[in-house]
């Protein structure tokens, strides 16, 4: 079918150019249509005009409230109240003012011949319910949410300056782990997993949808444009995504802009971060003695160093500026934001500089029938990429040796790098460019009939380039080119366009039954091209990378040239019908039929259905007595979704090159041949999802909160098995065979702990507990009894750390059970009857009826939990963050490598304590294995509002935040929190893996933040 190709002019598919041409014609005569009707000229009567003044408050403590909306009923006149709870305008006698207030119950006032109106506003105690989330392709409030939806919105953020927008979230939303495995480096990204894992090869990653934009690049959004944040967690709300959601949805809505007088909001930090915690090395005096008092064999040449140190950037110092601006009419409204940012790593030659921008616009037509609603955003970041590693060959080198020759020339050896010379002499740089626009366009055809079109574009550029000049030491020890310099370069570029139009009709049944129903196409064409080049032998350094051709490689045929293309094609049919009954009882049903070119040629379309119920107990007459339950509603919910996340055509046979041979022509060409086999079944990994929630608020709203359990299992997992030779050309095949499940309890509350005029405390709490196992591996093709995962690395070649049998959990350690040391210092371990053996005794078979080797720990946390503790004293706001992990392990591959005197560099202090009976060889078991369980005070938050008498500023707030201030554990490597807690032992995007220490992790940094937020 043409859906499933790139849809190119030239290659024969007018129609869609057809399409695309008309499709631009319409929307074109459409605005314009809109503009026209919008500038038509409006007369009207005017009545006798006066100034009213007058003050809102909190009908609860009497306090000002500001930022409140003053318009005049049926007009677009209005303002705002300013920090003092004032405002002013101009009003006829006749008319009525509107007051309305985020969390308070709205209220209108008649003018007269008043000339000062004084308001106080009452709290809505109902405001959890009406909280309004996004559910995907719309949005519902939370009352009527019968999936498993978490919202959180700006309020709740963290404050300790993002780097990626989940930071926001960390350790807010029960069941989602966000984990930063390469600690503060701005150029890297953050871990996610919801619910456990759900694919051994298939993507991992949640869907992002940013502003309807499916598959968003997060990249485009900085802290202060963002809304709310929406996280899907169950197949019931997120099989409208289909096979794009198996591993959740996250949904962020970007602020947008509302009618009223025009506004202006500047905010901005400045952040200064310091070493946390580093490997416990011994400094240069210490190693000297150990040399001299004859405790290890090494040599002293004479220098005190702290290699570590001299990688680290001191004078460090990030900060971020946004400046927004917005306002408008109830016909146009606007807001606009810039922003730039300027991160640097605690590493030298580790840093990232943003210019951003971000345009909303909002348009009302034909008699308020239209909407018209226009998003733009770019974003220009320049990273340098050249630091952030090398700190475990810097940290256990020899301690008395320097960076630097006698001559201060830098000293390289054959045996490590100079990685403070690399930093000084090498680059490495990326420049990006990310952009998207969207544009969407609302029309009510009947009464409780929309059409919507929604359409959008995408596009990632970046450039990467680096260079090692001809003193450098990779340079001056190439074998080919010694003393010639190295260079490369390298280009990608992405663009995605999806196109969506719906259908939604809504209608209220004799004031009882309230239904609402959606239906829509989804088309998605996403395409990739990328070129990379290298060269060495360079005999100047004039010209760095931008001379790649007269390299001396190239001449002689061993520079490096690459280059790549592809694309895919995704589109969907899909419904949505909510239904409500008397308030009480809530039904949601959910179909999507999805096509992907990526799937085999027998299984191209794939069906994900979904039902969810709710029953809002509080409304039903035997609850009326009940006064201590506002609110309290059951729901239950089960749903599919898919998992498309694999490489295009994998489901194809490919060529490949096969190497450069002599011809009969005396000439060397290139051969081609099949390098994967075809496999027209591969489809969707499908996952099954049932989840059983509670909603509830008490006491006057008081307590409030929800409580989830859930049940998952995805079958049809893809992965390479062995495949047999004949049929298949090649002797492996990329299939679906498998299943692995999970399931788990999540809990997230607030609680208003005290709520007086001048002091007010609440507490948020999220926690959460998964068990995730590897049901099965095999069919009755493809038989497979186990995975190994999770690389040791290192001295020894130790293997890896996981072995995941079929019915077991993931994340299970197997290994060898230390049972002491000989006399003389030699490992022994149990064998499988319990005896204390010597290494050279141990059965290694994975033949779980033979083996020594048993389970020994679990990398994955049981319980996950974070609280927080929000304080407020008149004008001042205090909070405080923890979180923790518990019950799992972690191994110290540290200790492993460096506790040890083999070793011959710098060593542990353990080495000589804790590990100093060790005289023998690198070892993998449980010896290495320790309780990566920690309480962190992760976030403490002090801010003052000033009360001003001008006008003319309607919030002023100075804050400061210190960031990773504490953290209580028994784990004596490096931060726990820094261990990565996703996966099944494979590396994830920064080269982590799975309850393993990295050696050369990047280091754990406390930071100290002084923010402003100015609205005027």
């Amino acid at each position: 079918m043409y859906i499933f190709k790139n849809q190119n002019c030239n290659k024969g598919h007018q129609w869609w150019c057809h399409f695309k041409h008309g499709l631009t014609k319409i929307v074109g005569a459409f605005m314009l249509l809109s503009w026209l009707i919008s500038c038509f000229p409006r007369f009207a009567v005017a009545a006798v005009q006066q100034t009213v003044r007058g003050k809102v408050v909190s009908a609860e403590d009497n306090t000002p409230l500001p930022g409140v909306t003053v318009r005049i009923k049926g007009e677009q006149i209005g303002t705002n109240t300013n920090a003092e709870g004032l405002f002013e305008l101009q009003a006829s006698t006749n008319s009525v003012l509107e007051f309305s207030y985020l969390g308070y119950v709205s209220k209108e006032e008649p003018v007269s011949n008043r000339m000062q109106i004084n308001v106080s506003l009452s709290p809505n105690i109902q405001s959890l319910e009406e909280v309004t989330v996004s559910v995907g392709y719309g949005t519902l409030k939370q009352k009527e949410v019968t999936s498993a939806v978490a919202h959180i919105d700006t309020a709740q953020f963290r404050q300790s300056g993002a780097r990626n927008p989940l930071d926001l979230i960390q350790g807010k939303v029960a069941g989602l782990q966000v984990t930063r495995t390469s600690g503060s480096n701005p150029n890297t990204a953050v871990a996610v997993q919801l619910r456990g894992v759900v694919s051994v090869a298939g993507s991992a990653s949640p869907l992002y949808v940013i502003d309807g934009i499916p598959g968003g690049n997060m990249d485009l959004l900085q802290q202060d444009d963002i809304e709310s944040i929406d996280v899907l967690k169950d197949g019931s709300g997120a099989a409208i995504y289909g096979s794009s959601a198996n591993a959740g949805v996250i949904l962020v809505t970007t602020k947008k802009g509302k009618a009223g007088t025009s506004s202006f909001t500047y905010n901005n930090y400045a952040r200064k971060e310091y070493v946390a915690r580093r490997p416990n090395t011994l400094s240069a005096e210490a190693f000297r003695e150990k040399v001299n008092s004859g405790e290890i064999n090494q040599q002293d040449f004479g220098q005190n160093t702290d290699f570590y140190d001299m990688l680290i950037n001191h004078s460090n110092l990030s900060n971020n500026h946004n400046l927004a601006m917005s306002g408008g009419t109830s016909n146009t409204n606007y807001r606009a934001s810039v922003n730039y940012r300027n991160l640097e790593g605690i590493s030298l030659a580790n840093a990232r500089q943003e210019y951003g921008a971000r345009l909303n616009v909002n348009q009302k037509g034909l008699d308020d029938r239209l909407n018209v609603m226009l998003n733009l955003a770019t974003n220009f970041n320049k990273q340098n990429r050249l630091g952030g590693g090398g700190w475990e060959s810097e940290v256990f080198k020899n301690p008395t040796l320097s960076n630097f020759n006698e001559d201060g020339s830098y000293r390289f050896d054959l045996i490590s790098t100079n990685e403070y010379a690399r930093l000084m002499q090498e680059t490495s740089w990326r420049k990006q460019q990310t952009t998207s626009g969207d544009f969407k366009a609302d029309l009510d055809l009947l009464p409780g009939l929309r059409g919507s079109v929604f359409g959008s574009y995408q596009r990632e550029s970046r450039n990467d380039s680096q260079y090692a000049p001809q003193n450098s030491e990779g340079s001056l020890e190439n074998t080919d080119y010694p003393g010639g310099a190295w260079a490369a370069k390298g280009d990608f570029l992405s663009e995605s366009y999806a196109f969506e139009p719906t259908l939604q009709y809504q209608k209220l049944i004799a004031e009882k039954h309230n239904l609402t129903a959606i239906a829509g196409y989804s088309y998605r064409y996403y395409k990739e091209e990328g070129f990379n080049a290298e060269n060495r032998g360079f005999i100047n350094d004039l010209f760095h990378e931008d001379n790649l051709g007269s390299g001396t490689a190239l001449i002689d045929g061993k520079a490096g040239m690459s280059s790549f293309k592809n694309d895919n094609t995704l589109i969907a049919f899909f419904g949505r019908i909510n239904y409500t009954f008397n308030s009480k009882y809530m039904a949601q049903f959910i179909l999507r039929r999805e096509g992907s070119s990526r799937f085999g040629d027998n299984n191209k379309w794939g069906n994900f259905p979904a039902v969810s119920a709710g029953w809002t107990v509080s409304e039903e007459n035997f609850m009326k007595n009940v006064t201590f339950v506002d609110f309290l509603k059951l729901r239950a919910g089960y749903g599919v979704t898919g998992n498309s996340g694999f490489a295009n055509n994998a489901s194809r046979v490919t060529l490949g090159g096969g190497g450069r041979y002599l011809y009969p022509d005396g000439f060397y060409r290139e051969t081609y041949g099949p390098n994967r086999n075809p496999n027209p079944n591969l489809k969707w990994e499908t996952k099954r999802e049932l989840n059983i929630g509670i909603d509830y608020a008490l006491f006057n709203s008081k307590l409030s909160g929800s409580i989830d359990v859930y049940n998952r299992k995805t079958n049809d997992l893809l992965d390479t098995y062995t495949s047999p030779q004949p049929p298949f050309i090649r002797d492996q095949i990329y299939t679906n065979v498998g299943s692995i499940s999970s399931k788990g309890i999540e809990v997230a509350f607030s609680y208003k702990a005290v709520d007086h005029r001048d002091f007010k405390w609440s507490v948020d709490l999220a926690a959460s507990t998964t068990k995730n196992v590897l049901d099965t591996y095999s069919n009755d093709i493809y038989t497979v009894e186990y995975k190994t995962f999770g690389s040791i690395g290192g001295a020894g070649d130790l293997g890896e750390a996981f072995t995941t049998y079929e019915g077991e959990k993931v994340g299970e350690f197997w290994g060898k059970r230390f049972a002491g040391f000989t006399e003389d210092g030699k490992w022994l371990f149990y064998n499988r009857n319990g005896e204390a053996v010597r290494n050279d005794q141990i059965n290694n078979s994975k033949d779980r009826s033979v083996t020594d080797l048993a389970p020994i720990g679990n990398a994955v946390p049981k319980y996950y939990l974070s609280l927080t503790n929000s304080f407020k004293y008149k004008q001042f706001d205090f909070r405080i963050f923890m979180r923790g992990k518990f019950d799992y392990d972690i191994l110290n591959t540290m200790a492993l490598s460096y506790g040890n005197k083999t070793w011959s560099g710098n060593l542990l202090k353990e080495t000589f304590t804790e590990y100093s009976e060790i005289n023998d060889t690198y070892m993998y078991s449980d010896y290495y294995l320790e309780s990566g369980s920690y309480w962190k005070i992760d976030e403490i938050t002090l801010g003052y509002t000033f009360k001003l008498p001008s006008k003319l500023i309607k919030n002023l707030r100075v804050y400061a935040t210190g960031q990773n201030l504490a953290t209580i554990t028994g784990y004596s490597g490096n931060d726990p929190d820094l261990v990565s807690d996703t996966g099944l032992g494979n590396p994830d995007g920064n080269d982590r893996r799975l309850g393993i220490d990295n050696r050369s992790s990047y280091p754990s940094t406390r930071s100290f933040l002084f923010g402003l937020n100015l609205a005027f």
